[in-house]
């Protein structure tokens, strides 16, 4: 028996398109508002990483059913309520088609024709049934049609079986159909399975199909077995521990409710579990396409929702010190120290692999925010041995950046592909084109981006302050020295004095990449930026050019290379707000920090409550709702755990268990006027912090932990002890 190493769960998406996505671990289905997987779509059910059906069609008496809904009942199961196509001309049909469907490890669906007639009737069931076992990306782009080899079938009893072997590859799938009243039989063929019931008037029909896939020969068991319970499913029993452990959010502003829950709801959906090491949790990039570790994704997730858990940020350090670069491979960009960019499922049995070999480390600034994690994590006061354990980590992480991550010795952290087969940009605005000038050329590497020396500088921070902890002078006050003069570097060379803003990056030739983007927020939230220059950044920010109403844009309207509809050049992510709106609010421009919430809950909103991974970045005074982008994933999780962020952003929340305090000053606008948030994990204990008309009480702090009413300063907070 085959096992998969990663477990997950992900809600049902519906877009405008009526597209349904349903993922647990490596397996997700996508499917239209029938239930079907239709051909020549971007449809099917994919098991690590390759579609193992890509046609799963029911008919009713030889037509399509007629879509009612499709409802969601958890991350990983939905039912989809259609109708069969009214006979000889009438207006209605007295047979209703409910599909449910689970998915996890491969995929159960129940069918139940139901019979509202006053006539007993006969009905033709059939199910179309086809495997390309194309590529996930093959068909996220259109190739399919490039697959080479054969698909073998066969029909043995109840089981179509379809096979694919070539090369290194050799998967298959078995749907197995079954009657559980015993009132029918299926009649198989290659590629169609089909059965003539009667279906009594004001009574039911049922049928079960189960999808096993096959790797390499092994039958891959699902967790939805038919004629077992499905509530007792491992992502089930999951997914209700999560629920009880998220803290309650209750407010006079609806608004911020709904967003909240159903940011935790996606978030808890979007874990994925290893199976050696059972407590670790760790968090996939977004559904459908990233159902996998991505070491930048994983990091600032983990960071947004440490006000949930905590421990989601040590399973992903875990992790990804588990898989951290050992050695010299350019066919992969890793290196000594290096935090990994992407893991993927391969064509063999090893986890996670990148085009049927292994892990791939092309990121700039994963390996700084490793670093910057596990400080985090240490002044929330969470399994203090376990993060002594990857303190190693850190300074192999740390090393990283003195010998690789440094190209040329300038003190800056810069990026640049070993071969053409990695990123060609390795900072999290990682699209060909991501990178512009102002005057709209594409930026080449070598590349110094702005707030991988951010990044960089918090790491600095982060180590000096477990040596002060350790008693380690000497490399306390020498991290500190290094944080400093990098900071007093930065605010020299990056910053545009005739323009304001500092620049996006350095080029090779230490020439500033002048565009005006949203990068420089970043810098802010880490700190790096002087205080006279941080009221310029945050004017250009929320400024009309950058702010479209929704969310900061990647790239301001002003700029030649703007495009509100592309990746990285003018549309609006989450994250990217939300991480510019925490250092808004680090830096006193409140104001500002609750607008730019306020317009992410908005945006929210109008997407049902949740955020995707980005949108366009058309003004809101032009259109009045988000403008989807095609291809973002939804749920995605740090879009998913931005509004997390935005929570403790309006707390002001701000914990440093080992100097025995805690900062909380909640500052919200005026449209909020009560906010209670129960149950904030911090060293141990579950804390509750009520805020209404200006009064805040807090109950359950840690013992012996201060609780400091006003926020931190920043001039004190960044280098040396807290203040």
């Amino acid at each position: 028996m085959a096992t998969d190493p990663w477990n997950a769960g992900v809600m049902v998406a519906s877009d405008a398109a009526g597209v349904v996505t349903l993922v647990d671990e490596s397996t997700f289905a996508i499917s239209g508002r029938r239930g079907d997987f239709l051909p020549n779509l971007a449809q099917g059910l994919f098991v690590r990483d390759m579609r193992v059906l890509s046609r799963f069609e029911l008919l009713v008496d030889g037509r399509p059913v007629e879509a009612l809904a499709a409802m969601a009942t958890d991350p990983f199961s939905a039912t989809f309520v259609s109708r069969a196509a009214p006979r000889g001309g009438r207006a209605d049909s007295h047979i209703m088609v409910v599909r449910s469907r689970y998915v996890g490890q491969g995929m159960r669906e129940d069918v139940v024709l139901r019979n509202y007639g006053a006539e007993s009737t006969v009905v033709r069931v059939e199910f179309i049934v086809d495997a390309d076992f194309a590529d996930l990306f093959a068909v996220k782009e259109g190739r399919t049609e490039e697959r080479e080899g054969e698909v073998v079938r066969s029909v043995d009893g109840n089981v179509l079986a379809l096979s694919y072997k070539r090369g290194g590859i050799d998967r298959g799938v078995q749907l197995r159909f079954t009657c559980p009243t015993g009132d029918g039989e299926f009649r198989l063929t290659e590629d169609l399975a089909s059965c003539e019931v009667l279906v009594p008037a004001s009574g039911s029909w049922s049928a079960c199909v189960e999808v096993v896939p096959v790797i390499e020969t092994s039958l891959v068991v699902p967790r939805y077995r038919c004629g077992q319970p499905v509530d007792r499913a491992t992502p089930s029993e999951r997914l209700a521990v999560w629920r009880a452990r998220v803290p309650n959010v209750a407010s006079d502003y609806e608004d911020l409710c709904t967003v909240v829950r159903r940011s935790a709801e996606d978030l808890g959906a979007l874990r994925i579990f290893d199976p050696d090491f059972p407590d670790r949790v760790v968090v996939a990039a977004g559904a459908p396409w990233f159902m996998t570790i991505f070491g930048r994704d994983s990091i600032l997730t983990a960071w947004m929702a440490l006000i949930v858990d905590p421990e989601l940020a040590l399973g992903v350090l875990q992790t990804l010190a588990r898989f951290q670069g050992t050695e010299v491979d350019p066919r992969r960009d890793e290196q000594p120290g290096r935090i990994l960019h992407e893991m993927r499922f391969g064509a063999d049995s090893s986890p996670m692999s990148l085009g049927g070999g292994d892990i791939y480390y092309g990121s700039v600034d994963a390996t700084p925010l490793f670093v910057m994690l596990l400080g985090e994590l240490r002044r929330w006061g969470l399994a203090t041995e376990l993060v002594d354990e990857l303190l190693p980590n850190a300074e192999r992480a740390l090393q990283w950046i003195a010998e690789y991550g440094d190209i040329d010795g300038d003190g800056y952290v810069e990026y640049a592909r070993a071969t053409d087969r990695g990123l060609a940009h390795q900072g999290w605005k990682d699209s060909w084109d991501g990178i512009r000038y102002a005057d709209g050329r594409v930026a080449q590497a070598p590349i110094a981006l702005c707030e991988v020396q951010a990044y960089v500088y918090g790491a600095y921070l982060a180590r000096a302050h477990f040596a002060k902890e350790a008693g380690d002078d000497a490399t306390y006050e020498d991290y500190q020295k290094r944080a400093a003069e990098l900071k007093v570097a930065f605010n020299r060379d990056f910053w545009l004095e005739e323009r304001g803003w500092f620049a996006v990056g350095l080029d090779e030739d230490k020439r500033p990449i002048d565009s005006l983007a949203s990068n420089m927020g970043h810098c802010l939230w880490t700190g790096i930026v002087d205080e006279d220059k941080a009221e310029a950044v945050a004017r250009h920010l929320v400024g009309p050019q950058m702010f479209s109403g929704w969310g900061i844009r990647t790239l301001a309207t002003n700029m030649a290379g703007y495009n509100p509809i592309s990746y990285h050049c003018g549309s609006v992510w989450p994250h990217d707000t939300a991480i510019i709106a925490s250092g808004l609010g680090r830096y006193g421009f409140d104001v500002a920090a609750e607008r730019l919430i306020l317009s992410l809950f908005d945006a929210a909103m109008a997407q049902s409550g949740r955020l995707p991974e980005l949108f366009s970045g058309l003004s809101r005074s032009e259109l009045p709702l988000p403008v989807a982008y095609p291809t973002s994933c939804s749920p995605q999780a740090w879009a998913a755990a931005s509004p997390l962020l935005c929570l403790r952003t309006l707390l002001r929340f701000d914990p440093w268990i080992p100097y025995g305090k805690t900062w909380l000053s909640p500052t919200v606008p005026p449209e909020i006027r009560h906010l209670r948030v129960e149950g904030i994990p911090l060293a141990g204990s579950r804390v509750d912090v009520e805020y209404d008309n200006g009064t805040v009480q807090v109950d359950g702090l840690p013992p012996g932990i201060e609780l400091i009413e006003r926020p931190r300063d920043p001039s004190t907070a960044v280098i040396g002890t807290p203040g």
